[in-house]
């Protein structure tokens, strides 16, 4: 007795090529979902390295972008601060002059002097209170390093010299006395003369 088996070549075929469709429908489908050419190492090995490291990239970038504008928001709060100081400062000058008219009386000249002290006050509180991240931004102290590119060399530095007057030093209100009107008509006159 002879022993026979039935093979059916087509079918197999079939099988086959169906078995491929799925595989490239599957791939196909992975890639449509993903939004990606390359998703895994199978597709490109090396196109998965330079897409990975361009990625990379992209993120220390965003980041950058990202530190870059809280450095400016530090920079805008500290020149915001700096124009209220500024203000003050115009305003002494201006008393100054007012100070050196002829016509006041002693009281109104002291009245002068009340405002020239709250102005300075005002300053000290300014520089004193002024702050970013919770660090004082116009005591001299702070230096801030911001990154702004994918690399860690990519830095720009931000720091300010003391502008209060909040300290015992040399140059200090405490250690002046504060302004006196003499004194501020005396820089008045100088600066006028320089004018």
């Amino acid at each position: 007795m002879a022993l026979t088996v039935n093979t059916n070549i087509s079918s197999l075929n079939a099988q086959r090529q169906m078995m491929s469709s799925s595989l490239g429908l599957d791939q196909a489908f992975e890639r449509l979902s993903s939004g990606l050419r390359i998703n895994s190492a199978a597709d490109d090995a090396a196109g998965l390295q330079i897409t990975d490291r361009l990625q990379s990239q992209i993120l220390g970038l965003n980041q950058g972008n990202r530190n870059a504008n809280d450095g400016i928001s530090l920079a805008q709060t500290a020149e915001g601060a700096m124009e209220e100081i500024t203000s003050a400062f115009q305003r002494v000058r201006t008393l100054a002059s007012q100070a050196a008219n002829g016509s006041n009386t002693d009281a109104d000249r002291l009245a002068i002097q009340d405002e020239v002290r709250s102005l300075m006050e005002e300053v000290n509180r300014i520089a004193g209170d002024t702050t970013f991240g919770g660090e004082n931004i116009l005591d001299g102290n702070y230096n801030g390093n911001f990154q702004v590119g994918a690399d860690a060399v990519q830095t720009i530095s931000f720091s300010m010299e003391d502008v209060g007057t909040t300290d015992n030093g040399p140059n200090s209100l405490a250690a002046n006395n504060g302004f006196t009107l003499s004194g501020i008509a005396g820089i008045a006159s100088a600066i006028g003369a320089e004018s």
